[in-house]
């Protein structure tokens, strides 16, 4: 029996996960396998592979790093960003995101319904007389990120697998030896991406992070203090890809790069002449994290970390009505940031170039398929706080927490001139 500290359940407590779980007038919950665990684990195999000292690394608290700076708390059945909905479909639930101004703008056409009104509503009353599969595929259609979410929390039945076109990872030439620490080109946004490229800058890689004037990172408009955490010390480069002179000094960065890090769908940067398998050719480590993987029927998809999440099971029951409730926040984020760096770092330590396919719903699938927490029973304790209680324990459940930054992220295109002298 793994003791107290090791236990799915007490490190779910511990990380701030759990806090986060739930409705905010009931008890914080338990998830399906083991998300603090996953952290963990793959955060030891990083560390190993890097020969970081493992102190450096942050712990499994990392999954609730983002609800502390930015003030969240669990506030189910909304997502604890606010922008996710598990809803009832006629056959079952499905997940939906609405966390972008083009996904709002897309509800009328979604509904078929040119003045719906309140979005959210508009689209529940929508999906109540859907099919599951049908209203998903319809959303995906248009760009919007949706998903079916198994029955069962934690055991996903994964119809992707089953149609995933699962080939050997693409092995490329030998690493250039330049005698400085690995160049990491990041083309990625939001969390989970960013989180990766975090974590190879802890261990001493030098990280150009790349972004173009019309779409910065979306992150940017968030938490200011959580953006700074995932990026202070990288050099930021700003680019006009739509122009033939942007596309060009990408590629010429792109040459340079010992990582390529990017969490784009595979076809948007083959259209500007990006190709992965070119640069792992030539050595570089290329780490792609999509939503459901670079190949099969579902590549094209979009998805962010709590609609991945919630369509590999990583969702729990509200005790009092059953209804399906998002699990922590923006799960599959996190769990693949983590995932991520550690499969990147595996890859140069052996010294040739590596395409690094992440799936997000893969990875998410992982830590629910994991043994979970035991029969267990959540208290509130006279202090207002809450505890959980086992056969053989009790511990509390923490708050979530975050480190505190380093330093202050780069203002957009400071390090054009800097990084990119040589290219432009």
């Amino acid at each position: 029996m793994p003791t107290t500290a090791e236990s799915p359940l007490a490190a779910w407590a511990a990380c701030g996960g759990m806090a986060l779980t739930g409705r905010a007038d009931g008890p914080p919950l338990a998830p399906p396998g083991d998300p603090a665990g996953a952290v963990r684990r793959a955060l030891a195999a990083f560390a190993a592979d890097t020969g970081l000292d493992p102190t450096r690394l942050p712990g499994p608290e990392l999954l609730g790093e983002r609800a502390a700076l930015a003030g969240f708390g669990r506030r189910a059945p909304w997502s604890v960003g606010g922008a996710f909905r598990i809803l009832s479909c006629v056959d079952g639930p499905i997940g939906v995101s609405l966390a972008r101004p083009t996904d709002l703008e897309l509800v009328p056409a979604l509904v078929e319904d040119g003045d719906p009104g309140e979005p959210w509503a508009a689209v529940a009353a929508w999906a109540a007389g859907e099919r599951a599969a049908d209203a998903v595929q319809r959303a995906q259609l248009l760009g919007i990120p949706a998903a079916l979410i198994p029955g069962t929390p934690g055991r996903a039945k994964d119809e992707q697998a089953a149609h995933r076109s699962l080939r050997p990872a693409v092995t490329g030439g030998p690493r250039r030896d330049t005698g400085l620490p690995p160049l990491v080109v990041d083309l990625s946004a939001l969390w989970a991406g960013p989180l990766c490229a975090h974590l190879l800058g802890l261990a001493g890689a030098r990280v150009v992070k790349v972004e173009s004037p019309d779409r910065p990172d979306g992150a940017r408009s968030g938490s200011t203090a959580f953006y700074d955490l995932l990026h202070a010390g990288h050099a930021s480069v700003c680019l006009d890809l739509a122009s033939p002179q942007g596309r060009d000094a990408l590629l010429r960065l792109i040459e340079r790069a010992d990582v390529v890090l990017e969490s784009s769908r595979p076809r948007a940067l083959r259209g500007m002449g990006v190709v992965a398998e070119e640069a792992v050719a030539r050595g570089a480590v290329w780490t792609s994290i999509t939503a459901y993987g670079r190949t099969g029927p579902w590549s094209e998809w979009v998805g962010f970390g709590d609609d991945v999440a919630a369509a590999a099971g990583l969702v729990v029951h509200d005790p009092a009505t059953g209804a399906l409730l998002p699990c922590g926040d923006a799960l599959a984020d996190p769990l693949t940031g983590v995932a991520a760096a550690a499969a990147t770092a595996a890859a140069l330590r052996e010294g040739h170039g590596r395409l690094v396919d992440v799936a997000m719903r893969e990875v998410a699938l992982a830590a629910g398929a994991a043994p979970g927490p035991g029969p267990h029973t959540v208290c509130l304790r006279p202090d207002g706080t809450w505890q959980v209680e086992t056969e053989h324990a009790r511990f509390p459940v923490r708050a979530p927490r975050a480190r505190t930054p380093h330093g202050r992220a780069r203002h957009l295109g400071a390090d054009n001139a800097a990084s990119l002298g040589d290219v432009a």
